[in-house]
């Protein structure tokens, strides 16, 4: 038996407070599956990144839910460079990373903000409001008034993407069995739920994120979800390249995300996801 360091690291902090909480494993080239799921479900957060060496990219990272492995995930990323940076285990500069959802550059600033680019936006499918409604504990005119489709769209993993009307995010009683059995049903990830704030917000919309499939009741941070949102309000609202948005109230955690979108033509060519994240110290798994 050994003893494996697990990083535990705070991501999309804002002014170092709140985040989203995810695991890091560095040198894990010598761990299966099975052991990365055990150390995963041990630390208990939504997701852990398992860090090797490869022969592709500077680095290969895996993610694993308590669960099981996801292809991708956000806030496990930043977690992962951040702490790299912060260990002085990397320098500020342009990196890759090796995931099941592609080779996808990762930037450290010099501030030690971590930006990732993420896969350009792929539309897989579209749900009526009444569809959906009740999964949230709402009625459909409240989705309906926002007069914005509900949408599935992936910049690495497949999110379901559904407005609320301003005042009913904080308010939604989600069924996590029944939106379990839906993603299972069509293959996607969770729920990303939005409302848009002011204009005079320096935020563009607050959101809230369920993914009960992989064992998420509520996430305070998604990067993946973040990308696929910005792309849906560069389609549909037609917003200009940068947005802001803040997650994890509901749970008393909130985050920060920043999200840049390029596009020609109204076709997105560049997807990029930011953020700051903070340690939170280290635990041992034995295994």
């Amino acid at each position: 038996m050994k003893n494996i360091t697990v990083e535990l690291v705070n991501a999309f902090t804002a002014k170092g407070q709140g985040g989203n909480p995810a695991g890091v494993v560095l040198n894990a080239a010598q761990l299966s599956d099975e052991q990365k799921l055990t150390i995963a479900q041990t630390v208990g957060y939504s997701e852990t990144a398992f860090v090797c060496e490869d022969d592709i990219a500077d680095y290969a990272v895996s993610f694993f839910t308590t669960a099981g492995e996801v292809d991708f995930c956000g806030h496990a990323t930043l977690a992962t460079f951040s702490i790299m940076f912060q260990k002085g285990l990397l320098k500020s500069g342009i990196y890759t990373q090796h995931t099941k959802a592609g080779i996808l550059p990762v930037v450290i600033e010099s501030n030690g903000r971590v930006v990732m680019e993420q896969q350009l936006p792929q539309k897989l499918a579209r749900f009526s409001y009444q569809e959906i409604a009740s999964y949230l504990g709402i009625e459909s005119n409240v989705l309906g008034s926002t007069e914005l489709p509900i949408e599935v769209i992936s910049t690495g993993l497949p999110d379901l993407i559904i407005p609320v009307s301003s005042g009913y995010l904080d308010i939604l009683v989600p069924d996590h069995e029944k939106i379990a059995q839906f993603c299972k049903a069509h293959d996607i990830i969770g729920f990303h739920v939005f409302e848009l704030c002011d204009s005079n917000s320096p935020v563009t919309a607050s959101c809230r994120n369920f993914a009960p499939l992989f064992g998420i009741p509520e996430e305070s941070a998604t990067g993946s979800a973040s990308g696929a949102l910005a792309c849906y309000l560069h389609e549909h609202l037609a917003l200009d390249g940068e947005y802001s948005f803040e997650q994890g109230r509901a749970m008393n955690c909130s985050s920060l995300i920043t999200v840049s979108i390029e596009a020609q033509r109204s076709l997105v060519n560049s997807v990029k996801v930011g953020g700051f994240a903070k340690s939170k110290g280290w635990m041992t798994v034995p295994i």
